[in-house]
């Protein structure tokens, strides 16, 4: 039993890290009504940000101060990188089959991770992140804590919590679920529509950039792959609980964490595969995910 609740706190880690960039999935998907697969590169985005901005300030390292503007430049980045994308290439397609912008985000994908790889100053050599907070174990009896994981789990909690009030009792909020049901409608009652989704893409990318900070004070050791497994893991995610529902994203996102750990300890090639079992039996049974609801496209 103490065994499977360890294993479940890893879980609980990992899925932390899904149910944020599940998040910018589903908003973006709730918003647009496209899926952002360019999502995963703003965590990379945001990890190499962060990196050069915490070496390049290295002897500030022991400054919380510094520190913590360097992450917080890092994630206003990634969210300016992520409007720029918005505009120049999904922008002149929102009036365009949605197969197109599916497709352009995928080419988008592949620009940027391919644009950082010929960089000199960042390759494709992965790179050590550097540690500003030190790893310490806590032990609870027979459990043995992380202060990393209780960062990454206050942080998440926080975020989502955060982003619940922002969605149901802001005027921003509100302007969004408008956007979401009608766009024109939304237009005729005076709300400024490419605001609004410049809003979201922006959001969802430091949401995105956050979730890279995190992995890599886990993990730490960055390349510019490292988006594109956990941006499929995330979009699972979103899938699972429902896509376009952000309460579904958060759930699914952890839930998703836990079976995929707990599945590693039995057999690692299972928790590998598990997430794409998970996906083809929610899009067989439950094609809205478990928290989504159905709805009917009129032709």
């Amino acid at each position: 039993m103490i065994h499977i609740i360890q294993l479940l706190i890893y879980g609980i880690q990992l899925g932390s890290v899904y149910a944020l960039l599940a998040i910018g999935y589903t908003m973006v998907y709730g918003i647009v009504g496209m899926i952002n697969f360019v999502h995963g590169d703003f965590l990379m985005i945001g990890a190499f940000a962060s990196y050069f901005g915490l070496t390049l300030g290295a002897m500030y390292a022991n400054s919380p101060l510094y520190v913590t503007c360097a992450l917080l430049l890092a994630c206003i980045i990634t969210g300016l990188v992520s409007v720029s994308v918005e505009r120049v290439a999904y922008k002149p397609l929102r009036s365009k089959p949605r197969l197109s912008a599916l497709i352009t985000a995928i080419g988008v994908s592949l620009f940027i991770e391919n644009l950082f790889r010929s960089l000199k100053f960042i390759g494709p050599t992965p790179r050590g992140f550097p540690v500003f907070i030190t790893s310490k174990v806590h032990s609870l009896g027979p459990i043995s804590v992380n202060n990393l994981s209780l960062i990454v789990i206050c942080v998440t909690i926080v975020l989502m919590l955060g982003m619940n009030f922002l969605i149901g009792k802001t005027k921003i909020g509100w302007q969004m679920r408008a956007v979401s049901l009608d766009k024109d409608a939304a237009a005729l009652m005076g709300i400024n529509v490419n605001r609004i989704i410049s809003i979201t893409f922006f959001i969802g990318a430091v949401l995105a950039a956050v979730t890279g900070i995190l992995y890599s004070m886990m993990y730490p050791l960055i390349d510019v792959y490292m988006g594109t497994w956990l941006g499929t893991k995330a979009f699972i995610a979103a899938v699972f609980g429902g896509i376009g529902d952000i309460r579904g994203a958060m759930f699914g996102g952890i839930v998703l964490g836990a079976i995929e750990v707990l599945a590693s300890a039995v057999n690692s090639s299972i928790g590998y595969m598990v997430a794409f079992i998970i996906l083809i039996l929610v899009l067989i049974f439950k094609p809205a995910g478990l928290l989504g609801n159905t709805t009917v496209e009129k032709v």
